[in-house]
């Protein structure tokens, strides 16, 4: 009977323990949390640092690759552009001088279609008297 008697005490010892173990683990669990946001934060902080400097070597490597990208769609651009001005100005030059020659034999024709209208014109006129020459 006497382990019937120690009953309530041990309950109630055995119950003021587990509030304290309630307690302390309320106060720990609390602390994890705390530790693990602040882990949390440091991870977070971390990838971000992390993220833009990833963000920071791939900005940098697309700037070179598109300058060069750039510079050789420049270069050929160029290339293409001279290419074709000194086509243009061969056809240009070939077909001046096509225009140079057309123009020219025009004119010689025209030149001889004059001349020959001059001496039928000549022709047709009575002879002149020259001044200062008197008839006698």
């Amino acid at each position: 009977m006497a382990i019937l008697e120690q009953l309530p005490a041990k309950v109630e010892a055995l119950a003021g323990q587990i509030s304290q173990l309630r307690d302390e683990m309320h106060v720990e669990f609390s602390a994890v949390r705390n530790e693990i946001t602040a882990g949390d934060e440091r991870v977070i902080t971390g990838l971000r640092e992390k993220i833009r400097a990833g963000d920071e070597r791939v900005i940098t490597t697309l700037r070179e690759e598109i300058r060069a990208g750039d510079e050789r769609v420049v270069t050929t651009l160029r290339e293409e552009i001279r290419a074709g001005d000194e086509s243009v100005i061969t056809t240009l030059r070939d077909e001046i001088r096509a225009g140079d020659e057309q123009v020219m034999t025009q004119a010689r024709v025209l030149y001889e279609d004059l001349k020959e209208s001059l001496v039928l014109i000549h022709e047709s006129l009575p002879p002149r008297r020259r001044p200062g020459r008197r008839n006698r």
